[in-house]
């Protein structure tokens, strides 16, 4: 990794179209997620400690465990920020300046090209596996564990409970409506290793996607994805989730046409990083967990 994790942590914004992104899907998750940010905030908000040097303690044993190459962690935050940085066309930097108004949407038309429904079936998948790989890497475990992986679903909370939350309405019901698992299902189950060997995301996390081949990876994503789809489709009935009501959550940062569902998706794609913000988070409350645990 080009940065230690205490700056990684250090350097997470506290405001930004992806703050607003994630503030705006409260109302699936209520109160679950706090944007902390800096290691030392982090280390006392996950401990409750106050002892300084105790923190300070703690803080060395979770750089320790971030740096020891034989762990997981750099692979799972290396996960984290490639699944949300592949093919951005806009970056968040260039509208900064923007957050803060309602960002007009119809703007950025001319800048954007909506994902064709089956690279936005990929992009889901592929979110959906990193999530799985990552929670494997974490934790210890082989990366084909997709039954501890959906059992660890039901713990799910904070940050990494308003990510998944992110990925079903941004990733899943704006471009599909609220029907996006079985849709994504039914591209992914018709599409041949070919068409997934061409995905520049697939092609930077490959190699560690459990399968022999393309086609052996491409049965695995079908199955990560399929084995998520009660607990997806059980966050959506539970909030009645629809495209229009996720909208009309944003709407306080955004402005749109109701026909542009799919400009709206690709804009907050391009525009957001979601995955690599909340992932960052996870992982410093992992470190942060078991450094307390073996101190």
């Amino acid at each position: 990794m080009n940065k230690p994790i205490f700056e990684l942590v250090d350097q997470l914004p506290t405001s930004g179209l992806t703050i607003s992104l994630l503030n705006a899907l409260d109302f699936v998750a209520p109160g679950e997620w706090q944007n902390t940010v800096g290691f030392v905030n982090t280390i006392k908000t996950v401990t409750g400690e106050t002892d300084e040097d105790l923190i300070q303690q703690i803080g060395e044993r979770a750089i320790y465990l971030f740096n020891d190459k034989s762990q997981g962690y750099q692979t799972a935050l290396w996960l984290y920020q490639t699944v949300d940085n592949t093919d951005k066309a806009l970056g968040a930097a260039a509208l900064a300046n923007k957050v803060g108004e309602s960002i007009p949407l119809l703007g950025f038309l001319n800048s954007l090209t909506p994902k064709p429904d089956k690279a936005q079936a990929i992009d889901l998948t592929l979110k959906t596996v990193v999530e799985l790989l990552a929670f494997c890497q974490i934790n210890g475990i082989p990366g084909d564990s997709i039954g501890d992986f959906v059992a660890s679903l039901g713990e799910y909370s904070g940050e990494s409970m308003i990510r998944m939350v992110a990925l079903i309405c941004v990733d899943g019901i704006l471009p599909f409506g609220p029907n996006f698992m079985q849709k994504s299902l039914s591209f992914i189950s018709q599409m041949n290793p070919q068409e997934l060997d061409q995905n520049s995301t697939f092609s930077a996390i490959k190699n560690i996607i459990p399968g022999i081949n393309t086609g052996k990876k491409l049965d695995f994503l079908g199955q990560s994805l399929d084995s998520v789809k009660g607990w997806m489709n059980g966050i959506v009935s539970a909030n009645a989730l629809t495209a229009q009501k996720v909208l009309t959550n944003m709407s306080g940062f955004l402005t749109f046409a109701d026909d542009k569902l799919d400009y709206v998706a690709a804009f907050l794609d391009v525009s957001t990083n979601y995955y690599e913000h909340t992932g960052t988070q996870t992982l410093a409350r992992r470190l942060i967990e078991r450094a307390v645990a073996e101190i």
